[in-house]
């Protein structure tokens, strides 16, 4: 499977933040932004990423990600001149999705706790499986809407009059036909590829998983002021209450076999002196004194 971030937008609820870095450089309490859906990405077993962004800020995510080689991963990178919607990044990623399936995430949503999209990744077969997650104000985001049985049945783009408090995140798993229905998908009113119109052809073929998020699990979108400052604080809370760093890419790609604890060590030996270099250095001594005991 491969792995989509779209990391475009002009960013324009944050201003004047973005005048300086794109959203999705924009720090979360200690690591930017486009370190929490990459991290989502290597959780699932993604190795092959592509970022797409606008022309002025791909140079800034390749300065920040390289190649992926450092995370056991590989990244490329798209751009985005003219933001026309989700689904747009099906079209402008073509040629690196080929035959494949593809798991499509936002740059701006950062998600935490016993999701289940491990399961989702490790799971999916054909069709799209994406998310409904239980929030107060739906009329926001595209909403879902189930039967008695717990079955999707219709889902609608920002309704005025939701038919459920199910939103849909932004974190979608889709086969190889997403490219032949991104194609005939027509721009809506706005002009742009809804990926709501992807999702309701889905639907309409009977191929459509929606797995509804369990309590505790957090969602958070930062694309506000308010909500980045909120997710800073969010997840300040939970690292410091557990110890456990909340969106580091080279720990998941560590924890999903993607580098051995002799290269970790080495990429947290290669960074200066801080915060983040100290804690993957206490994931390796963790790591090595387990590895020990049990050859003992």
């Amino acid at each position: 499977m491969k792995g989509l971030i779209l990391a475009g937008g002009a960013g324009s609820r944050l201003y004047p933040l973005t005048l300086v870095a794109s959203k999705q450089l924009q720090p979360v309490y200690d690591k930017p932004m486009i370190y929490h859906p990459l991290t989502t990405l290597i959780e699932g077993g993604v190795r092959e990423i592509c970022l797409i962004s606008t022309p002025h800020d791909l140079p800034r995510f390749k300065q920040l990600l390289g190649d992926g080689s450092r995370m056991g991963i590989s990244i490329e990178y798209r751009e985005q001149a003219k933001p026309e919607g989700i689904a747009q990044a099906f079209l402008i990623a073509e040629s690196f999705i080929g035959n494949d399936a593809v798991a499509l995430i936002l740059g701006d949503n950062i998600f935490y706790g016993n999701n289940g999209f491990g399961e989702a990744f490790a799971e999916f077969t054909s069709g799209a499986t994406i998310f409904g997650y239980h929030v107060h104000d739906p009329e926001r985001y595209g909403v879902v809407e189930f039967d008695a049985d717990g079955k999707a049945i219709s889902i609608e783009e920002k309704p005025k009059e939701p038919k459920s408090n199910y939103a849909v995140p932004g974190l979608y798993i889709y086969d190889n036909d997403v490219l032949e229905i991104t194609k005939n998908t027509k721009p809506s009113a706005r002009g742009e590829l809804e990926i709501t119109a992807v999702n309701v052809e889905y639907l309409m073929r009977g191929t459509l998983h929606v797995e509804k998020l369990s309590r505790g699990f957090a969602w958070l979108d930062a694309g506000t002021s308010t909500s980045l400052h909120e997710a800073s604080a969010y997840v300040q809370t939970i690292e410091s209450r557990t110890g456990i760093k909340i969106g580091c890419p080279e720990e998941a790609a560590f924890r999903n076999g993607f580098l051995s604890i002799s290269q970790l060590a080495a990429i947290s030996a290669a960074m200066p002196n801080c915060e983040y270099r100290a804690y993957l250095e206490n994931v390796v001594q963790e790591s090595r004194r387990i590895e020990n005991s049990k050859s003992r």
